[in-house]
């Protein structure tokens, strides 16, 4: 086996922030150089949905988070078995949305 020399990162994670933040929707937009992630908490009731977190990384980074997620949702799923899914809504140009509407909120 290889020995890495080189600097090694570290990594601080904040008590505050172990805790997580739970998001059941994430709301995805980009530009020329970046993509925003959303992350929003819906909870049964509320007219109202927040908006916990936003992300902003450049497309390069999100890409890679995107390599990250597939092949950490193979490992899961090689591990616990296939994750269900309810039946997906189409929308006319054949995407996927979500089973509710949103409204504009504010920025």
């Amino acid at each position: 086996m290889a020995e890495n020399n080189g600097p090694q990162l570290q990594i601080e994670l904040k008590p505050e922030v172990a805790e997580g933040t739970y998001s059941n929707l994430a709301i995805i937009t980009h530009s020329s150089s970046e993509v925003i992630t959303d992350f929003v908490q819906m909870m049964p009731g509320m007219q109202k949905a927040q908006v916990k977190s936003r992300i902003i990384m450049a497309p390069e980074h999100a890409k890679r988070l995107l390599y990250a997620l597939q092949d950490n949702i193979q490992k899961y799923e090689k591990q616990f078995g296939p994750i269900k899914m309810p039946q997906p809504q189409q929308s006319n140009e054949g995407r996927t949305i979500a089973p509710f509407t949103i409204k504009k909120g504010e920025a």
